[in-house]
């Protein structure tokens, strides 16, 4: 949450900020994000105006911020900004899709990943002067976009375990922006001991038409780290990187207790991989991942951290520089 102190830095920021051709800039808002408020939006594009032309848009509605991406992609304006979490970010994502509009960001949500991989800081102020700072550098670059089912996404995707889990904290709003981290820990127990303790629903997973084990969960990854717990990341497929134009990720082929231990290590240690551990399986340098219910039975899918719905079967794809970014 920004603090009075945040406020003051981003009123001096606006203050410092010198004259110069200012570009075309349209801030998305999602205002129900973790950390967003209006005072904290009006003091940011305040600060913003010193080098650009700011236009901020508030979103209304699920997928508002893919329309007004796309609105402003149409009307030729320099740059797109998507303030909130990453939910925000991929509908903008969605949005500017093949277009030669960069999109950048300021966090506002609770994980901020595809923001932190950009190069942009976690902290509010400090991203607003990053922003200041780049109208002087201004060069946008191509990274590449995935698929899954038709949804893009920017960095990950999942389905079974991870994309439950999401589900629960997702049907829960108000929690997930009081405690953060410490709610999806919460989420991951429960979800874990009710749904995949005894006879947990089963993925067949293909990698460019080769079959893999089969497991509870898939990871699909377009960058790294797979995503954040507070300022921790979270290391699932470290081969995977933004222009690569290929996939990564894993399999956790099974969900014991015994197994937990061992995995988390991995999967928050620097130097521990998780691909090696004995319930892990995983892939790189992949174009097309399949995941299929081994039941026929539908499975939860997430996109950036966001819960999107049930599918017997997920397609992941990659379109190489396919969004374009400016950091």
């Amino acid at each position: 949450m920004a603090t009075t102190d945040d406020h003051t830095r981003l009123g001096h920021a606006a203050a410092l900020a010198t004259p110069t051709e200012r570009r075309r800039m349209v801030v998305i808002v999602n205002p129900y994000a973790t950390t967003v408020s209006d005072r904290l939006k009006n003091l940011v594009v305040a600060a913003l105006q010193g080098r650009y032309e700011v236009q901020a848009i508030d979103t209304a509605a699920k997928d508002h911020a893919t329309e007004l991406a796309r609105a402003a992609a149409g009307a030729g304006v320099d740059v797109v900004v998507a303030f909130g979490g990453d939910g925000t970010l991929n509908e903008v994502a969605n949005g500017l899709a093949g277009t030669d509009t960069p999109l950048t960001t300021l966090p506002g949500g609770s994980a901020n990943v595809f923001c932190k991989m950009l190069g942009i800081p976690g902290d509010i102020v400090d991203a607003t002067e990053h922003l200041l700072r780049i109208a002087d550098d201004f060069t946008p670059r191509r990274v590449d976009l995935a698929t899954v089912n038709g949804r893009r996404f920017a960095f990950s995707a999942g389905m079974g375990l991870d994309a439950a889990v999401v589900e629960r904290v997702d049907a829960h709003p108000k929690l997930k922006a009081r405690y953060g981290p410490k709610y999806f820990t919460a989420a991951a127990v429960s979800t874990f001991s009710r749904r995949y303790v005894v006879n947990p629903p089963r993925l067949e997973i293909e990698v460019d038409g080769r079959p893999m084990r089969s497991g509870v969960s898939v990871f699909v990854q377009n960058g790294a780290p797979y995503t954040y717990f507070g300022d921790i990341p979270i290391h699932v497929a470290d081969e995977s990187r933004l222009d690569s134009g290929l996939l990564a990720g894993a399999t956790m082929c099974r969900a014991r207790l015994t197994d937990m231990p061992s995995i988390a290590y991995r999967a928050f240690s620097a130097r521990g991989r998780i691909t090696r551990a004995k319930a892990v399986e995983g892939f790189h340098d992949a174009q097309v991942v399949v995941a299929r219910s081994a039941d026929g039975s539908p499975m939860p899918l997430q996109v950036d951290g966001d819960y999107i719905g049930t599918f017997a079967e997920a397609r992941f794809e990659v379109t190489p520089g396919g969004l374009t970014v400016v950091s």
